[in-house]
């Protein structure tokens, strides 16, 4: 009998597989259509040659398919094969079919946004235009916000399309080394897709399942050395998805919390992408440079100049991100004694990334360099 355990793990494995699958695909048609990452001597690029740029293209295309897979099997269900659990929920997760398709719409707008821009190159004033209208749309038909326990609709309309465009963003900026954004994303999914199995939330817990399956597929072909890149496609695809997992799932419940830190859980575990784009568009302010200008101050850029290979760093910036995640999933659960520990442990870690960020005494000079 299929549990929803089992559920979950099947998903992932489709998405990987998938990803797997279609990756090469797309990277010898990004060759043949010339969207390729071409260096021409910008200093905060790394590499040397030209390089694929679409795997953002081919993570939402296995991501796609796998949910049209799903969705075959939603409406045709073997019920004989499946647990009591699961079948009892079907019908409320064929109930969200109209939430899916807005979420599947703006993850398609997301990977356009960024595709045109990997091909064609964007100003700034017009990708930031572009990445509020597809928030807008997401939060307005698809019942994706940010409460905060707020009743204000406007308030919650405004910091719900802010969340969306913030993150599309910082894993736009995050996206600077050979597997770095997608290993981070999937680390990301995967504790989201838990919180929302452990709160019975199944539609979000398979939605995140199977987007980090989809990226762990990927990063196969873009750890170091990359075959292929996500571009400004994945980055965006990604984004978006961390954006509507995060503020897609209820956090707050009186059936499983006992205070209201579970609503800093998210904040938490995409703290080192977001406090890492703070730090970077502080420190690009206070050296008076366009803060959409590319640079090496990331933190994966503090670790190489530690004596850190670019490999190494993107791996230790992957396991802070996996404890600082663990570290704070006890909030779901746990009082208001073991919440405060918690979240003084997990601030004081996003501290120290900070200070490694910001109090470099020297930056890197980044002048007449582009977009990250």
């Amino acid at each position: 009998m299929v549990s929803w355990p089992q559920v979950y793990l099947m998903v992932f494995l489709l998405g990987s597989g998938l990803a797997l699958v279609l990756t090469p695909g797309f990277k010898k048609l990004a060759e043949k259509l010339d969207i390729m990452d071409r260096p021409k001597g910008e200093g905060h690029k790394l590499h040397d040659n030209a390089t694929p740029l679409l795997g953002g293209a081919a993570m939402f295309s296995a991501w796609i398919l796998a949910i049209g897979c799903g969705a075959l099997m939603l409406f045709n269900p073997d019920l004989e094969r499946i647990s009591a659990d699961v079948s009892a929920n079907l019908d409320g997760i064929k109930l969200v079919s109209g939430r899916l398709i807005v979420i599947c719409i703006g993850a398609l707008a997301a990977t356009a946004l960024g595709m045109y821009d990997d091909k064609y190159g964007m100003s700034a004033f017009c990708k930031l235009g572009g990445q509020i209208l597809i928030a807008a749309f997401a939060v307005s038909f698809g019942g994706i916000k940010i409460s905060l326990f707020c009743n204000n609709p406007f308030f919650i309309w405004g910091v719900s399309v802010f969340w969306f465009v913030l993150l599309m963003n910082a894993f736009n900026f995050f996206d600077n080394m050979d597997g770095l954004a997608v290993g981070t994303a999937a680390i990301s999914m995967a504790f989201f897709a838990a919180v929302a199995a452990m709160t019975n939330q199944y539609f979000l817990a398979v939605l995140g399942a199977l987007t980090c399956g989809v990226g762990i597929g990927f990063w196969f072909y873009n750890h170091t050395p990359a075959s292929i890149f996500m571009g400004d496609s994945g980055s965006h695809f990604l984004g978006y998805m961390a954006a509507v997992m995060s503020a897609g799932i209820t956090y707050f419940s009186r059936e499983y919390s006992l205070t209201r830190f579970p609503i800093l859980l998210p904040v938490f575990i995409l703290a080192i992408p977001l406090f890492d784009t703070l730090a970077v568009v502080v420190i690009r302010i206070r050296n008076h440079k366009p803060i959409y200008i590319g640079d090496h101050n990331h933190i994966s850029h503090r670790f190489v100049k530690m004596g850190l290979s670019r490999k190494r760093s993107v791996q230790l910036v992957h396991l802070l991100v996996l404890t600082l995640g663990l570290s704070v999933l006890p909030l779901l659960w746990g009082d208001f004694k073991t919440a405060i520990v918690i979240t003084f442990q997990a601030v004081l870690l996003i501290l120290i990334v900070t200070v490694m960020q910001v109090g470099g005494a020297n930056t890197v000079d980044d002048n007449n360099q582009q977009q990250p």
